[in-house]
């Protein structure tokens, strides 16, 4: 199984955060199927790639270090595809994922931390 994780300490408020995320994810071609408010699920929209390459995100807004300045996200990027090359599919849907974010005109990228296993 391929997995990524990154974090990401952002500038927006909390109530911004959550459609100005959703809208990142649906750009980079992901469903919303779960939404907590503080855990987010996004599934990879089929049709692209096989099914086993389809990549599911799990974001975790980090409530306990929030400020009203700054929020903390947790995000784990992951399909069952084993990550035979260092360029999979799951790695280049990680990459996308972070520029998006990056680049999003309603947050400000503070730090970005990134862990592939």
């Amino acid at each position: 199984m391929a997995r990524y994780t990154c974090s990401f300490n952002v500038s927006i408020s909390l109530e911004r955060l959550q459609p100005s995320l959703i809208e990142v994810l649906q750009s980079c071609n992901f469903d919303i199927i779960y939404d907590t408010g503080d855990y987010l699920m996004a599934r990879e929209i089929p049709g692209h790639v096989t099914f086993a390459k389809l990549v599911t995100v799990e974001v975790l807004i980090d409530k306990s270090v929030t400020t009203p300045q700054e929020v903390q996200m947790h995000f784990v990027i992951k399909n069952e595809e084993l990550p035979l090359q260092l360029d999979n599919h799951c790695y280049q849907m990680f990459q996308v994922v972070q520029s998006e974010i990056a680049k999003n005109e309603h947050c400000q990228l503070m730090e970005n931390e990134n862990v592939a296993s």
